[in-house]
């Protein structure tokens, strides 16, 4: 009995087999990270946005709704957050694909992020400001966090 006990524990702790790889996902602090550099950023600008942190399935990470900004934004960076976290593409691009599947963002804002080996982590949104700058705090964001906004 021991000694197959002994074997079931070997095994157990062998781990997943050779057909299981592991790959990057965004993290809790990273996340935070990317939110917490963004509001810093607009706030020295003092701009009032909302931050939606989505990891690459659509999950939602880490969120902010900055005092002043409009209850509204909150939704706006969320569809443009989760649409580039799980298309993998800004949404200042897929603006450009005119209207297509529900939850694709057709507003600048939705930034994808990437690990420094170009895996796709997920992708922030930000609304709440200019087009331009709400795109400029999702990068200052994904920069801080010491993640990239493309695969190169």
């Amino acid at each position: 009995m021991r000694k197959a006990l002994i074997a079931l524990a070997a095994l157990a702790l062998a781990g997943p087999g050779a057909a299981q790889t592991v790959r990057p996902m965004l993290d809790y602090a990273s996340a935070a990270a990317i939110r917490d550099a963004c509001v810093a950023w607009a706030g020295e600008r003092k701009l009032a946005v909302a931050v939606a942190v989505f990891d690459e399935r659509g999950t939602l990470m880490a969120f902010a709704l900055m005092d002043g900004a409009a209850s509204a934004v909150g939704d706006y960076a969320q569809w443009k957050g989760r649409s580039a976290a799980t298309i993998h593409v800004a949404s200042a691009e897929t603006a450009e694909w005119g209207r297509g599947p529900p939850g694709l963002a057709t507003w600048e804002g939705g930034v994808p992020v990437f690990s420094a080996a170009g895996a796709a982590l997920g992708g922030v949104g930000v609304s709440g400001a200019q087009s331009a700058e709400d795109v400029a705090c999702a990068r200052a964001g994904i920069a801080a966090a010491g993640l990239r906004e493309t695969t190169e």
